[in-house]
């Protein structure tokens, strides 16, 4: 039995850990795929990280795999493998994680090829790209006893971890609704016209999963949001943040009602999914009434009076971020990693604070110890936020109310909606029924 393995069986693996991982010999060698803007993140977040070495990065397009080398090179001294194809980098038996940036339509089908390889895997958000997947990543998490973190980052915020249990004290009363806000200076993204495939770029591969298109400008690099192939949107771009700490303040899983209208409005393009967005959640725990509004706006947004981000140059801010009603009074989190509250009817100030944290760090102390209890995002968590926003997207593309059943994991009396739970894989890049 190799060390690590001694390490995963033993009783004693969170203290025998500590000491052997933290060896500088024996470094956590993780492998980065997708480098595109979050990709670049992910690198500058393991650069810093003690006994950590990027060993790896893997892209489909040339200049992002160079760029990517050449970053990690600047930050660690040491050049990292490049590879096009992930299944090659997966067969490197002495890679122990793998960071997934890619878009959301590889997001699943790589973590449970992790998994599958014995690597433990951090994964963007959203963990999955429909109803289907979100289940099946955690499946492959139970099976294969992988460390496996969904990338909400502000789940590893001090000062929201406190907000949370500040509201699980009592300090705003009962809980009775959460709102989530995405209002963002979305522009247009114009009409792209049929293209060839740039040079470097392995059109088929970054298809993988999803049905096969002529390649266009903005159905590639980060404009893939807007297409229902790939994305979910931007309530699963940026919202999925919002979302999961609106249901993590509330202390819900899964709704029982949920209901979403919006549209496309203004801009004349080649966006699919929605610019407004207006979503409704009803959840009923055993009688616990409670509600979750969202909210996603794209353009001459206001901000609002809780929720303010300062913009550059004078110019105008997002707001992004949640509030809370309780019956004592109101809290506010925003996207700076802080809060605030303001009690009873005169709504004085009351507690706040503000701080963050490493998520990065916090994946890697699971890897060191086997302890999938201390993510602050484990997997389960992720996916069960990421149905809400796959749910709402049903809802919106439908034009109507679901009724989920969380005990079936179905929308009761509703075929159509059933079958936009997964989707027609493209072979061989098929999300299995069994991990």
């Amino acid at each position: 039995m190799d060390r690590r393995n001694f390490l995963v069986t033993s009783a004693a693996a969170l203290g025998a850990a500590s000491s052997v991982f933290g060896a500088a010999s024996d470094k956590v060698r993780v492998a980065i795929v997708g480098i595109g803007g979050r990709g670049k993140d992910h690198i500058r977040g393991y650069s810093k990280l003690q006994n950590v070495e990027i060993v790896a990065v893997c892209d489909v397009d040339e200049s992002h795999r160079g760029k990517a080398a050449a970053l990690v090179q600047e930050a660690t001294g040491k050049k990292p493998q490049a590879y096009t194809d992930v299944r090659k980098l997966l067969e490197d038996k002495s890679i122990d994680a793998i960071s997934i940036a890619t878009p959301n339509h590889w997001h699943t089908l790589i973590a449970i090829w992790g998994c599958q390889a014995g690597k433990d895997v951090y994964v963007e958000k959203p963990c999955s790209y429909n109803m289907f997947e979100a289940k099946q990543i955690v499946a492959a998490a139970r099976k294969y006893n992988r460390m496996v973190q969904q990338g909400s980052q502000i789940r590893s915020s001090v000062a929201v971890q406190e907000a949370v249990q500040k509201m699980r004290d009592g300090l705003i009363g009962d809980l009775y609704l959460a709102r989530g806000l995405c209002f963002k200076w979305r522009d247009t993204i114009g009409r792209a016209p049929v293209s060839p495939v740039p040079p470097g770029v392995d059109y088929d591969l970054w298809t993988g999963p999803a049905p096969k298109h002529a390649f266009t400008k903005n159905r590639f690099h980060y404009n893939w949001h807007w297409f229902w192939d790939y994305g979910n949107g931007d309530l699963g771009n940026q919202g999925i943040h919002q979302v999961d700490i609106a249901r993590w303040g509330l202390g819900v899983r899964y709704p029982v009602k949920v209901s979403a209208i919006g549209g496309h409005f203004m801009f004349d393009d080649d966006q699919e999914t929605p610019n407004t967005l207006n979503c409704a959640f009803e959840f009923d725990g055993g009688g616990n009434r409670k509600m979750m509004e969202f909210e996603v706006r794209h353009w001459m947004t206001n901000g609002e009076s809780s929720i303010v981000e300062q913009g550059k140059n004078g110019k105008p801010g997002n707001a992004i971020g949640d509030l809370f009603y309780g019956s004592k009074g109101y809290l506010a989190v925003d996207s700076y990693n802080s809060y605030k509250t303001w009690l009873g009817r005169e709504q004085q100030p009351g507690p706040s604070n503000k701080g963050g944290g490493d998520h990065y760090q916090n994946f890697i102390d699971a890897v060191r110890s086997r302890n999938r209890e201390i993510l602050h995002a484990e997997i389960e968590e992720g996916a069960a936020s990421t149905v809400l926003v796959h749910l709402a997207n049903i809802s919106y593309r439908l034009g109507r109310t679901l009724h989920f059943d969380a005990a079936s994991y179905s929308v009761t009396g509703d075929p159509e909606a059933n079958r936009m739970f997964t989707r027609n894989y493209r072979a061989p890049f098929v999300v299995p029924e069994k991990v």
